[in-house]
């Protein structure tokens, strides 16, 4: 039987609370901490200060396992870290001269002199386990805690983080607990908006401990995504099986794929099963769906008419440029006629406007495939980055849901 192991990620440093780098760290070990079998329900953050790392260190503590730090082991005056965790476990930081040698001949392979603000890399607190770094200049640490706890210290530099958690990290975690495996899936769902896909799915697949169910909304696609825990892969990947067939008896209508499947591919499937044709129309903006359609390997199925304003489009249907749900509509309904396809979508917006404009409506899309039509409309104009990828999310699920319900 395995443990039952959770762990908590603190990442360390000012720059990352300023919004100055983007911490790619804690997304890499909850991936390794999951293939492992490792709980985690925690991530935070904190600054280059003492006390604080110290803080961060024992509240981790008080509800995890395993803490795992990451940053703030250089040589400068603000790195804390081996700081903070001596003070958050109660001992003293103890000099190791073999870690000071390994620093001193990697400086020597650089053939570069090493500064004397390097030897405090040498330091640990007292009794930890020290871990050698081939790839950079700061030493890592293990300081282990009654009831199989331990506080894991790792550098900040992507790429030193990678392997010493790899090649040391995850060896001592195998030998020292009994682990099992956490496996995920993800099923990728759209035509449907998050507060209708949750209630089909119902409370009884949502509230269930393992395996378990989430949902994380992108824009008109949702990834509903399936973790199981168990004692071997196998186990795991059955636990799945049974899972992700009850998910599908329930919504598996609205899903278009598994993992990182694209809703763009999706659709070209559905016309070509259909041997359908799709025109999209786009006026005053630039979407997401156009550059694909210019990307896709069957172009047949797919075709683009541009005009460069709303006012120009309403001028072409004789329509009024005011109401762009209503000129979204219009424009389906035309060309859908006159091009004689399966499916249009019509994508406008107005081309001067951001989303935080006093407008109503400064954005529309508008979908006729079969005998459906769906129309919706958008704060946010053309200068906003959501409205490439937003708009032509929308408007792309419910032509793939239309389109898939024809089938």
């Amino acid at each position: 039987m395995t443990d039952n192991i959770s762990a908590e990620i603190v990442t360390i440093g000012t720059e990352i609370l300023l919004g100055e780098i983007t911490d790619s760290n804690s997304a890499y070990l909850a991936q390794i901490l999951r293939d492992l079998g490792i709980n985690v329900y925690y991530m935070s953050s904190v600054g280059d200060n003492e006390r604080r790392i110290a803080e961060a260190i024992r509240l981790a503590l008080s509800r995890a396992t395993l803490v795992i730090t990451s940053g703030g082991l250089g040589p400068t005056v603000d790195d804390m870290t081996r700081q903070g965790v001596a003070l958050a476990t109660d001992r003293p930081l103890e000099f190791r001269q073999e870690l000071y040698d390994q620093i001193a001949e990697r400086f020597r392979s650089f053939q570069s002199r090493m500064p004397e603000n390097n030897r405090i890399q040498a330091y640990v607190p007292q009794g930890a386990l020290a871990i050698h770094n081939p790839v950079g200049t700061a030493p890592s640490f293990i300081v282990e805690l009654p009831d199989g706890q331990a506080v894991m210290s790792l550098p900040g530099v992507p790429r030193e983080l990678k392997y010493l958690m790899r090649e040391s990290i995850v060896p001592y975690l195998l030998s020292k607990y009994r682990l099992g495996v956490i496996k995920a899936r993800n099923l990728r769902a759209a035509g449907i908006g998050e507060s209708a896909l949750d209630e089909l799915l119902g409370r009884d697949l949502l509230t269930m401990s393992n395996p378990t169910i989430g949902l994380a909304a992108h824009h008109g696609v949702i990834d509903v995504r399936l973790t199981a825990k168990a004692d071997s892969l196998p186990e795991a990947e059955a636990m799945l099986d049974a899972i992700d067939a009850q998910v599908r008896q329930r919504i598996g209508r609205y899903i278009f794929g598994v993992g990182q499947d694209r809703l763009e591919d999706a659709v070209l499937r559905v016309l070509e099963a259909r041997s359908a044709d799709l025109l999209v129309i786009q006026a005053g903006i630039k979407t997401a769906v156009a550059r694909q359609i210019q990307a896709m390997k069957a172009p047949s199925r797919l075709s683009l008419l541009e005009f460069e304003t709303p006012q120009n489009l309403a001028e072409v249907l004789d329509q009024s440029a005011h109401d762009l749900k209503g000129l979204a509509l219009a424009a389906v309904r035309h060309y859908r006629q006159e091009r004689g396809v399966l499916a249009c979508v019509a994508f406008v917006s107005l081309p001067d406007v951001d989303e935080n404009a006093d407008v109503e409506t400064a954005s529309a899309v508008a979908v006729s495939a079969d005998s459906e039509e769906q129309v919706r409309g958008y704060g946010f104009g053309a200068l906003s980055d959501l409205a490439s990828t937003w708009v032509s999310r929308w408007g792309l699920a419910w032509a793939w849901r239309i389109l898939r319900e024809g089938l």
